[in-house]
């Protein structure tokens, strides 16, 4: 799929034109329309959410930016649709990222780092699953096929090890199998809150197994993006805190893309994550994760390059 990108853009113009700051006119340049196409996740899971917020501000302060999103199983779905030229942006996590090697796919580089997804193990309240080796011969969801759900799920399962009947469902799908006794338990690496266990745990008690076991084995095997963490007792009715392991997301862009329009959509993710966290707008959700989403932090992409235009954008902010 090629580009259509239109006549490079000067990053003055691009800026002055997001910022009505022109020089010498009364209205803003008239660029071409630039279309872009951004990978998001499958239903129920905060990157359907956050992903559909993103497009939205880029569409609207990047001066003839027009965002679509499109549906995916998540992150190792979005990194295969990004290497294929059939999105121009895409989210996932930085373990599904990060080769063997330490680095990120040919042809793929950081926007910026968004926020970090805890890793769920949820059963029903009733449940004789209390702890993870319980999961042994038990009918488990491993999360969507090529998600980061079902790549992080695999890996603890392995290093465990334990045998389990995996399922690879959606969040959504997961969430409705689960109450209706369909399966035993469903993991979920996924923004805290996320929206099929809020619901979930809205109308049925549930409980969270607890895996800061996982979280340590997981940050021994493979250093780099694990992190111990803990999911709070505010997230979801009913359930006490619990310990976990977190991996950071990164918003991916293709290398092919020009500096000066990264530049511009870096310039606006930060500049509105305050209002994607906090505000409703139209038929669309406040996006709580989006607090998290902050200069410091974002930077922090491990050993995922940023993009040029990212780079040059962090750059001019320590000055």
């Amino acid at each position: 799929m090629g580009l259509n990108l239109g006549p490079p853009i000067s990053r003055r113009a691009v800026l002055q034109a997001a910022g009505g700051l022109l020089i010498g006119c009364s209205q803003q340049p008239d660029f071409d329309r630039v279309h872009l196409r951004l990978a998001t996740g499958p239903a129920g899971a905060v990157y359907r959410r956050i992903g559909g917020a993103l497009a939205e501000h880029i569409s609207e302060h990047v001066p003839g930016a027009v965002v679509t999103t499109v549906p995916s199983g998540a992150s190792t779905d979005n990194i295969r649709m990004l290497r294929a030229g059939e999105v121009h942006l895409g989210l996932t996590s930085l373990d599904a990222l990060i080769t063997g090697d330490g680095s990120a796919p040919e042809g793929l580089s950081a926007i910026c780092r968004l926020y970090d997804s805890h890793l769920h193990l949820v059963v029903m309240a009733s449940s004789a699953i209390e702890e993870f080796r319980d999961l042994e011969g038990k009918r488990v969801s491993l999360g969507a096929r090529d998600s980061g759900t079902e790549f992080t799920s695999l890996r603890v399962l392995g290093l465990g090890p334990v045998k389990a009947d995996g399922r690879f469902l959606s969040q959504a799908e997961s969430a409705a199998t689960l109450r209706d006794g369909e399966i035993d338990a469903m993991f979920s690496l996924t923004g805290v809150p996320t929206p099929a266990i809020t619901e979930l745990a809205q109308r049925h008690p549930i409980r969270l197994v607890p895996l800061d076991a996982q979280a340590d084995a997981l940050f021994t095997a493979y250093p780099g993006p694990y992190a111990p963490a803990m999911i709070p007792a505010t997230a979801y009715a009913g359930v006490p805190a619990t310990r976990t392991v977190a991996v950071p997301n990164v918003l991916l862009v293709r290398n092919d893309l020009p500096d000066d329009l990264v530049y511009a959509i870096t310039d606006t993710i930060f500049t509105y994550a305050g209002t994607i966290a906090s505000e409703s707008r139209d038929d669309a959700e406040a996006v709580p994760e989006a607090w998290r989403i902050n200069v410091r932090t974002g930077i922090s992409t491990a050993s995922v390059p940023l993009h040029p235009g990212s780079a040059a954008w962090f750059r001019d902010r320590k000055r």
